[in-house]
C-alpha cells in the first residue's frame, strides 16, 4: 500500500477518465454572477475545478472534479447542476 506524499503528489495517482462529450457539471453564469458564487467555488474546491472570472463568472475545468460534492454544499442555488459522469468516466480512486 502506497501511503504518504504531499497533497498533489497523491492527486496525482488518481486516475480520470475524461467524457469528451458531457460534462457533469453545468454553471448557470447568470445566477453565478448575480450571487458571487465564482468566488466561493473557487476557494472551497480541493481540486481548483472553478476560477473566478474578471466579468463574476464561473470557470470550470471539469476533467480535474474528484466528485466530492463540496461545490453543492456551497453554492448559492440555482448556480449549478452537477450529476456523476456516466458510466466508466470521472475519477478512479487508488488506495494510498
Amino acid at each position: 500500500m502506497v501511503t504518504g506524499g504531499s497533497v498533489p503528489e497523491r492527486l496525482g495517482r488518481l486516475g480520470f477518465a475524461l467524457d469528451e462529450e458531457s460534462s457533469h457539471i453545468e454553471v448557470d453564469q447568470e445566477a453565478a454572477r448575480a450571487s458571487g458564487a465564482a468566488e466561493i467555488l473557487e476557494r472551497v474546491c480541493p481540486a481548483h475545478v472553478y476560477r473566478a472570472e474578471a466579468d463574476g463568472s464561473v470557470g470550470v475545468t471539469y476533467a480535474a472534479c474528484l466528485e466530492c460534492g463540496t461545490c453543492l454544499a456551497v453554492a448559492p442555488p440555482g448556480v449549478l447542476r452537477w450529476h456523476y459522469p456516466r458510466g466508466g468516466f470521472g475519477v478512479s480512486y487508488r488506495e494510498g
